[in-house]
């Protein structure tokens, strides 16, 4: 009887443990989902908050450059497209889309 007394208490112990080790994991994996969230994810979202009001200014006339590295003039806004001119040529017009424009230089600050 005492043999089956100390395993039964250690079983017990055992099982304390593990509801212990549990909850220990599960906490050590909310600590590491929120160093990613405060590293990638929060960072991610203030870019891209900063590329919407970059984008928000953006009127007829305007230079830009794109992703790809073209420079152009904003001849037409739609809603998520705008259209584009490139180079000397007048009838280079693409349409492209506003997330692929990286930099805006003003129509008024060149003359």
């Amino acid at each position: 009887m005492n043999i089956a007394g100390v395993s039964l208490s250690q079983a017990a112990n055992g099982a304390g443990n593990a509801g212990g080790s549990l909850i220990t994991m599960l906490l050590l994996y909310a600590v590491i989902i929120g160093v990613f969230w405060f590293f990638a994810i929060r960072p991610q979202k203030k870019k891209q908050k900063e590329h919407d009001a970059l984008v928000s200014t953006l009127e007829k006339g305007d230079n830009i450059l794109t992703t790809s590295g073209f420079y152009g003039v904003v001849i037409d806004i739609m809603d998520e497209i705008v259209i584009v001119e490139f180079g000397n040529n007048k009838n280079c017009r693409i349409p492209m889309k506003k997330e692929n424009i990286v930099e805006i230089q003003k129509a008024d600050s060149e003359s």
